[in-house]
């Protein structure tokens, strides 16, 4: 699956949605009704990470598949909202 732009994204992608998704349920909650700001800080650190290489990895596919600049601003704009990476990973690379 990591030997294709495609595969990658997808990979990438699930690890970015993941990543933001414990931000908010999890990491979130821990700061500020538990008092641990630690796990914003670890959880932060890694989605942030991970939402560099789901850019990198969207530029590298809208390159190599030449995707149109619709696809190409759909993909990027799902990054920033909630299981907007697993709505790309369904309706753009899988059609």
């Amino acid at each position: 699956m990591l030997r294709t732009a495609i595969g990658r994204l997808r990979v990438i992608g699930w690890l970015e949605g993941m990543s933001f998704l414990i931000l908010l349920l999890i990491a979130m909650p821990l700061k500020y009704w538990a008092g641990i700001p630690q796990a914003v800080s670890v959880v932060g650190a890694l989605h942030g990470l991970l939402f560099v290489l789901y850019l990198l990895a969207v530029l590298h596919v809208t390159f190599a598949h030449r995707w149109s600049f619709l696809k190409f601003t759909l993909a990027c704009a799902a990054s920033v909202l909630p299981f907007g990476p697993f709505v790309v990973d369904r309706k753009l690379l899988r059609d």
